[in-house]
């Protein structure tokens, strides 16, 4: 796949619909992780083009986010899950009363987050807990941020609900907040969007099934595309695990991982991660083995 790439990235520069093109070439309905990651790395800036075009409406939406965030009480920690170029959670961290210690965001693409880091730092937001990061393996330690939140993130993985809400409510310590794609509270026309590109749906259901406490679904204040109307859903998390602050751990093993130089390793795993461009890349494919990594070599 990576091999073509630069076919793919004629395709979408051409305005080809580059995970549409997949699903063709592999005759599914769903996504596949790889064409999510090159489809979202080829958009990078896009977004940033976007808010700049569409202020208004941003504003309104991050500020409903942030007064919705705030409302569930007071947190340390908060993270946009699926980031992109954090132009929702820089403007959500910039609009909340009491922001919180640490504003964290991960996504699949490295490009994206590179245009994460310059989008927030432009707005005074810190950049330390911008990561890349997989939505179905994410290198946090469990219960270690309080509110977890998604804007359309989980939306392209049709197929994988249920691996998706598990894994994020893994890492919450105290609320998961999808704002997804509303399936089930959609018209028939924008339903039949959602089918023709394989988005998420019956997310409350899962929930349930999983045997969250949901506490609230319903369509958002605020929807940029009316064929794709965002559904807020919250889950609670009763847990007894006393929050910590975020931690990150081998995305393999599940390990902890520390800061060294240019990479975050871990003794655990012996797994090293680079750090590229001031961007840690924590994807279980960046991992390199490195047994060797704090043995001193004796000549």
């Amino acid at each position: 796949m990576y091999s073509e790439i630069k076919k793919i990235k004629e395709l979408f520069d051409s305005g080809a619909n580059v995970m549409e093109y997949f699903r063709n070439l592999n005759n599914s309905r769903n996504n596949s992780i790889e064409s999510i990651k090159i489809s979202y790395d080829l958009q990078a800036g896009t977004y940033i083009e976007t808010y700049k075009n569409n202020r208004a409406f941003v504003d309104l939406y991050t500020g409903a986010i942030a007064e919705l965030i705030e409302g569930l009480g007071n947190h340390q920690s908060v993270l946009e899950a699926g980031v992109g170029e954090a132009t929702t959670l820089a403007n959500v961290i910039e609009k909340m009363k009491n922001p919180p210690v640490a504003a964290c965001g991960f996504d699949i693409s490295w490009s994206r987050i590179n245009c994460a880091k310059a989008f927030a730092a432009s707005k005074n937001v810190s950049t330390d807990w911008l990561f890349t990061g997989d939505l179905f393996n994410i290198p946090l330690k469990d219960n270690s941020v309080d509110v977890v939140y998604t804007s359309h993130s989980i939306e392209p993985n049709g197929g994988r609900e249920k691996e998706a809400i598990q894994e994020l409510y893994r890492i919450a310590s105290k609320y998961l907040v999808l704002l997804e794609p509303a399936y089930e509270l959609a018209s028939d026309e924008a339903k039949a969007r959602m089918e023709h590109h394989g988005y998420v749906r019956g997310l409350k259901a899962t929930a349930e099934q999983l045997g969250y406490k949901v506490v609230e679904y319903r369509l958002f204040d605020y929807t940029i595309n009316p064929l794709n109307p965002t559904g807020l859903l919250i889950i609670e998390k009763d847990t007894a695990a006393t929050p910590v602050s975020p931690q990150f751990v081998c995305p393999i093993t599940g390990g902890a991982l520390e800061r060294s130089g240019d990479c975050y390793y871990g003794n655990e795993s012996l797994m090293a991660y680079p750090i590229i461009g001031g961007v840690p890349c924590l994807l279980a494919e960046n991992g390199i083995l490195a047994s060797g990594f704090n043995k001193p070599i004796t000549l």
